[in-house]
């Protein structure tokens, strides 16, 4: 299946009449979507009850993309990170499986390095398995030697509008994570039905369990074309076991 969804499960007045009218927000959500990317772990741990109640709050298919802390990226810029993260894994380890790709942004003035960059992607392989997308905006990331240790590592570059750096070249069945931010004003404005369908048509021929997440959330906007795009592309509801251990759900390893 294709994950359409939004940053976070804030329900709109313009498409409220979409969603059940009972239940908490979450629940609202995952009764349409089947994805959302949960942006608040960059900011701030949450207990793990807090994960636990997510997770039993949405059906089996339902998926969270979750963003790594910046304390990974932004401060300690991926360097002696370790701790950092295993520490983010044992939170997010509630969820089990539905557990989605984890994304990392990185801050616009954080280049590439080859050596920085292979040390923290040699642990992050060695406690977890499963999809890692990652979002640079320094023009260093679009060099061959970039492309080429992301692909070692198995680590997908986030399709990102508006586009900071050049985007990654997408081949027809290439996993895509797209995160469409707003443009021309970023987090505000939305796309229009022929940009929706742009994005639609190279979803239709990527890799299954591809991601389209909107980011226009402060407009309201984000929702709206979120279900524009699940209209086009109709979900294939497929249950999938929770996994009620995370470290026995695919993508964990001990640690």
């Amino acid at each position: 299946m294709t994950f359409i969804g939004t940053a976070a499960w804030s329900i709109s007045k313009p498409s409220a009449e979409r969603f059940p009218q009972e239940g908490s927000s979450l629940t609202r959500y995952a009764a349409v979507l089947d994805g959302v990317e949960i942006n608040s772990s960059f900011y701030k741990r949450h207990k793990p009850d807090t994960w636990q109640r997510w997770a039993e709050s949405v059906p089996d298919h339902f998926r969270f993309s979750v963003k790594v802390p910046k304390k990974i990226s932004h401060e300690l810029r991926l360097v002696d990170a370790a701790p950092v993260f295993d520490e983010f894994l044992k939170d997010v380890s509630p969820l089990g499986g539905k557990l989605g790709p984890l994304l990392l942004q990185l801050p616009p003035n954080l280049g590439f390095d080859r050596v920085v960059v292979a040390a923290f992607l040699d642990h992050v392989r060695s406690a977890f398995d499963g999809r890692i997308v990652i979002e640079p905006r320094h023009p260093t990331w679009a060099m061959p030697e970039a492309h080429s240790l992301l692909a070692d590592y198995r680590v997908s570059r986030v399709l990102a509008d508006p586009a900071v750096i050049p985007p990654p070249k997408a081949e027809s069945e290439d996993f895509l994570y797209i995160r469409l931010h707003g443009a021309p004003k970023i987090y505000y404005s939305k796309y229009q039905p022929h940009e929706i369908k742009t994005y639609a048509s190279m979803l239709l021929v990527a890799a299954e369990g591809s991601w389209c997440i909107f980011d226009n959330t402060a407009s309201g906007a984000a929702l709206v074309n979120a279900l524009e795009m699940r209209d086009l592309i109709p979900p294939k509801k497929e249950t999938h076991p929770p996994g009620a251990d995370a470290f026995e759900s695919p993508g964990f390893q001990k640690v």
